[in-house]
């Protein structure tokens, strides 16, 4: 209960910290609508998939967009708090270690997952129209968690072994490299055949056509396990990355 109640602590004080940068609203949640904005409505118009469709073929492309971008966020803030000697100082103190990290990753998927959520209604405002079901939006509500747990574990590592703030969000663009090189803005086939080998078998691309045929199908397509396994993979490693650094850093 020890941990449960620090932990519960620990993440409202970086709730505090997000809900008061605006910046961080800025980022996380209007430039994803104005990325989904300018794609349906200034690129869309050059696209072979009419605009109405394009909609709900970018919508699973944009909400990993956002969660990318809040996890950046994630990563610098905690970073901040190790160079800054929070870590230091919260280990002075009779709480429980591991509701540090735990905090951290919480207020990542509370916030992350909430600003994706807000982006979603707005593409419902622009004229999305989802054909799932119950069953398919909680899979797909599953799935978005996953990924915002998966890359918040990311952002974690590199908030710790990063050496100032400025680097610790780095890895975000390495992110959206792999989020623009997969089927999340175009049809993988009509990518070069170098690209379009790469995309096809990268992490991304399995998640992204299960998010847009839950939404836009309303089906379980069959690469929906494909889509959780590179998630729980992914959490796995680089839960246990952190962990060891985290403990490396603390001796």
């Amino acid at each position: 209960m020890r941990v449960v109640e620090d932990t519960i602590a620990l993440t409202g004080r970086m709730m505090k910290h997000m809900t008061r940068s605006v910046d961080t609203i800025v980022t996380v949640v209007l430039m994803p609508i104005l990325f989904m904005l300018a794609f349906v409505y200034i690129f869309g118009g050059a696209m072979t998939i009419p605009i109405g469709t394009y909609k709900g073929f970018i919508i699973p492309a944009i909400l990993l967009l956002t969660v990318i971008s809040g996890v950046a966020y994630s990563a610098f803030r905690l970073n901040k708090d190790v160079t800054n000697g929070i870590f230091e100082r919260f280990h002075s103190m009779p709480i429980a270690k591991s509701a540090i990290l735990n905090s951290h990753v919480l207020t990542s998927l509370i916030f992350n997952t909430t600003s994706a959520v807000v982006v979603l209604l707005s593409g419902l405002l622009i004229g999305f129209r989802p054909k799932a079901g119950l069953l398919e939006w909680l899979v797909s509500l599953g799935l978005l968690l996953m990924v915002t747990l998966a890359a918040s574990w990311i952002a974690i590592l590199f908030g710790l072994v990063a050496k100032s703030s400025e680097t610790a969000s780095v890895f975000s663009y390495l992110l959206m490299g792999l989020l623009f090189i997969s089927s999340g803005f175009v049809p993988t086939e009509t990518l070069p055949n170098a690209l379009r080998g790469f995309a096809e078998h990268q992490p991304m691309t399995p998640i992204i056509n299960t998010m847009r045929t839950l939404l836009t199908d309303g089906r379980i397509p069959s690469e929906v396990g494909l889509a959780f396994l590179w998630c729980g993979v992914v959490i796995l490693i680089f839960q246990a990355l952190s962990i060891t650094v985290y403990h490396k850093k603390m001796r």
